[in-house]
């Protein structure tokens, strides 16, 4: 991931045992979570040792445990700041939806840019491969296709004003919640399976938009 994508992703740490108010303490937690994204990219997450990001990020391990209490809250820190940069980056692909159209090209601009982003990150990969094994991590997806559905859903309503708007947040919410699925099934295959998953999603997404 770029320098510009990773400093989108930086914000408050949603899954520390305690938020670091002072510029000293922020800058610390940082330095853990970039340890532990590089552990995981080197060696992933289930091989990743606290005594490890400790000893990478150049604090004692009691510090560590002050503000993450065991190695599952790193991931979910971690998985939170994704999810905030991919809503973010929604939030930026539907601003300007105007027609059905529009809706469209940027729902199959942001698959894709979703697509390229879990290839080029393997933080991302390794972290979404697990998701389902983890209850936090589920609930933590749950909530952010809750979130991302709900910003289709007004897309959609606004362009169907007369449609129902429980049908529409209803199919909204699964959209977003299939596309998360797709992004794990196509990340665990060869790149060129991958992206026929990716663009079998879209076609299927794209005839369901039109149909409403």
């Amino acid at each position: 991931m770029s320098q510009t994508v990773q400093s989108k992703a930086v914000g408050a740490p949603a899954a520390v045992r305690r938020q670091p108010t002072q510029q000293r303490s922020r800058e610390r937690v940082e330095r853990m979570l970039g340890a532990a994204s590089a552990l995981i990219a080197e060696k992933g997450s289930d091989a990743m040792k606290m005594s490890e990001v400790a000893e990478r990020a150049g604090v004692p391990i009691g510090s560590l445990y002050q503000f993450f209490p065991d190695k599952g809250a790193i991931i979910v820190t971690l998985a939170e700041r994704y999810n905030a940069l991919g809503r973010e980056c929604i939030r930026e692909g539907l601003a300007d939806v105007k027609d059905m159209a529009g809706l469209e090209r940027a729902f199959a601009g942001l698959v894709d840019t979703y697509y390229e982003l879990f290839l080029a990150e393997p933080v991302m990969r390794d972290i979404w491969s697990g998701t389902q094994a983890d209850k936090a991590l589920r609930d933590s997806e749950l909530a952010d296709s809750r979130i991302i559905g709900g910003m289709l859903a007004d897309v959609l309503m606004r362009l169907h004003p007369e449609d129902d708007r429980e049908e529409i947040a209803t199919t909204a919410f699964v959209i977003m919640s299939l596309g998360e699925a797709t992004m794990r099934l196509a990340i665990s295959v060869g790149r060129a399976e991958g992206q026929a998953i990716v663009n079998a999603y879209k076609r299927m997404v794209l005839r369901e938009m039109l149909a409403i």
